[in-house]
């Protein structure tokens, strides 16, 4: 029995472009019931990373793919296909890379590979939507003699922002920033400066500030004013906007603003044409606001949600959808006097007409840093078989 452990080193988290890196030990335990303990053999072991594409067949409609068909082999052949009984299409995958042939474990003995990969900076984000999934795992396939082979799965998610591909490096190692106290790799150097270059250029992103007002109106007058700082947002921050009812001339009973993504099947890949969008609800926030002059509310972006992306298939966007209750008449109210003269008592109507009428005000939501979103991730760094 051998035991096969797999660990991210940084979390399961990580920008398009990074360098993913993960310790693979084989560990042969010496167990305490055992009085006869042997040496174990593992033929070879070898990792690749591979994105696996699912589509909703009530939804896409797909072109078919001759490869489909070989993507699922026999288990006792030694060919390595990382996919192998994995729903779906293998969309994009890196090079395999061999750990070591020939591996012989003493009884508790163990040692460790490092596999480091590139992830590709033109791949989809890490998507799991009604219609369509974009899935990333590194696998870790390894074999014992005359035995089938056995695969460990790493998931983790992968976020995309875009302007990173387009950047180029400076060619003059002397004149990029550095620190002359520690010694670094050449690809663990760049990768330190593409995901500080990311939260560089996610800050400038989603830093400016500008004034948006809206009127809210329906057919019958100005219901009020809606005031929003900013369009541009990271997943993990607060969405906040202010309600002025004051300068209205109808008078607003309740209104709801929920922080929606719509998910969107392109054209040519529709199951049926003009088929609608799905769409999803992160936040919402619901007030009365009758005789209300001012409100406001605050709806937060979960690190878990993905940045809106297009791909040749599907297209993400995020929206505030508002919906609001107006009044259809004077919204008077009725004074009951009490038992005594001087004592009134204010109540509501208990009947009132009224309007109903939604907007939708398109946001744009980016990725945010990868180790702040490995805090919430639902993958593990750490995973395991024995074989």
């Amino acid at each position: 029995m051998i035991e096969v452990l797999a660990k991210l080193g940084r979390g399961p988290v990580f920008l398009a472009g990074e360098v993913l890196e993960c310790v693979i030990t084989f560990t042969n335990p010496l167990s305490a019931s055992s009085t006869s303990a042997s040496s174990e053999m593992l033929a070879w072991a070898s990792a690749q990373i591979h994105c696996q594409f699912h589509a909703s067949e009530n939804r896409v409609a797909l072109p078919p793919s001759d490869g489909s068909k070989h993507d699922v082999q026999a288990e006792n052949e030694t060919v390595f296909v990382p996919n192998r009984g994995e729903r779906g299409q293998c969309i994009l995958s890196t090079p395999p890379k061999i750990l070591f042939c020939d591996l012989r474990l003493d009884p508790g003995e163990s040692k460790s590979y490092s596999y480091c990969e590139t992830l590709p900076i033109d791949g989809p984000p890490s998507f799991r939507g009604q219609s369509v999934k974009y899935v990333y795992k590194l696998t870790i396939g390894c074999q014992r003699v005359n035995s089938p082979i056995k695969l460990l799965r790493v998931p983790f998610r992968v976020l995309v922002l875009h302007g990173l591909k387009d950047y180029q490096f400076p060619q003059d190692e002397a004149v990029a920033p550095s620190n002359p106290f520690l010694e670094e790799e050449e690809g663990l150097k760049k990768d330190s400066r593409l995901a500080d270059l990311a939260t560089e250029l996610l800050m400038v992103a989603t830093s400016r500030r500008s004034l948006h007002l809206y009127n809210i109106s329906n057919t019958r007058g100005k219901v009020g004013t809606f005031c929003i700082f900013k369009t541009v947002y990271k997943i993990g921050e607060d969405v906040i906007g202010t309600f002025n009812f004051s300068e209205g001339d109808i008078p607003c009973l309740q209104f709801s603003v929920s922080l929606q993504t719509e998910e969107s099947i392109q054209e040519e890949f529709q199951r049926r044409r003009g088929q609608p969008v799905s769409f999803s609800t992160h936040a919402r926030h619901q007030e009365a606001c009758l005789h209300t002059a001012q409100s406001s509310f605050s709806l937060p972006i979960p690190l878990s949600s993905t940045p809106g992306f297009t791909t040749n298939i599907v297209s993400l966007k995020w929206r505030l959808h508002f919906e609001f209750v107006t009044s259809g008449e004077s919204a008077g109210t009725c004074l009951v006097r009490g038992s005594q003269s001087e004592a009134v008592t204010w109540t509501g109507v208990e009947q009132m007409e009224v309007d109903t009428f939604s907007w939708d005000l398109p946001i744009k939501v980016l990725p945010t840093n990868p180790i702040l979103a490995s805090y919430v991730s639902q993958f593990s760094s750490t995973n395991s078989i024995t074989i």
